[in-house]
């Protein structure tokens, strides 16, 4: 599923229109190519083998307010098919393109405070692991406030097969290293609210129970080069739930820890033009 850290260029270039629209609007597209110890989403690890995630967007002016339009996907690397792997693919080959995520959002800010409301699908275009019976489509709407420790609110309701809501709230903080580095630390908690119950045939559930799911600590170091900023960033979770306690089949841990690092690559569309 789309990882709201893959978000954070996108939501980088909407601030970047914002301080631009006194001189001239402009879109702005970009890419990230995710490389990671293992796929976890939501405390869930669905691979806990090597992935790739790539993402893609663009983001376009719309008055006051922002559009963007995406699309991420999840890569297992390899051909995952021991008795401790998960495999999002189902261990079937190596280089597997296992889910696909179209996502579509709008972000308005008003005062200190930026307002998002979204729409994300999820699609798994495999015949074995995770198939086309786990597609899904959820709505979200993100609350993200310009102060100390940049408190963000997210709640994402699930629609379609799993029928419920998940809420995330999240803090975060930007220590300097030096002239061009910081450390970026960052506080992330899940709640389930409704995504723990299947009672309907065809339904699906994301958790074990409702209420606290995990909380994910993190860290990382972005730098830039050339026209590329990579982020190495490591993540320490405490898992609360029965599934994001899972690390392989068959074993539980009440903490996990992963990693890896995101390339991230934008551009505004019609700079030249603008400078001109």
């Amino acid at each position: 599923m789309l990882r709201p850290k893959l978000l954070g260029a996108a939501v980088l270039a909407v601030a970047a229109l914002a301080s631009a629209r006194t001189a001239q609007a402009q879109a702005t597209m970009g890419a990230d190519l995710g490389l990671f110890s293992g796929y976890v989403w939501r405390g869930v690890s669905l691979t806990n083998r090597p992935v790739g995630q790539p993402n893609v967007y663009l983001t376009v002016p719309a008055g006051n307010a922002s559009v963007t339009l995406g699309g991420w996907a999840n890569v297992d690397l390899g051909r995952y098919d021991g008795a401790d792997d998960f495999s999002q693919s189902g261990g079937v080959s190596g280089l597997n393109l296992s889910e696909f995520d179209p996502w579509a959002e709008v972000s308005v800010p008003v005062g200190q405070a930026t307002l998002t409301g979204g729409v994300v699908g999820y699609v798994f275009p495999n015949d074995l692991g995770a198939t086309d019976d786990f597609n899904t489509w959820e709505v979200y709407g993100k609350l993200g406030l310009a102060v100390p420790l940049s408190p963000k609110l997210a709640v994402y309701y699930d629609f379609d097969k799993v029928d419920g809501a998940y809420i995330e709230g999240s803090v975060g903080h930007s220590l300097p290293l030096g002239a061009s580095l910081s450390l970026n630390l960052a506080a992330l908690g899940g709640l389930s609210a409704g995504q723990a119950e299947a009672t309907a045939p065809g339904e699906l559930n994301n958790f074990f129970e409702n209420g606290f799911t995990h909380l994910d600590l993190s860290a990382g170091v972005p730098f830039s080069a050339g026209i590329f900023s990579i982020t190495p960033v490591i993540h320490f979770l405490v898992n609360g739930d029965e599934i994001t306690k899972l690390t392989s089949p068959g074993d539980q841990s009440d903490v996990k820890l992963w990693g890896g690092l995101t390339l991230s690559w934008s551009r505004a569309l019609g700079a030249a033009a603008a400078s001109e």
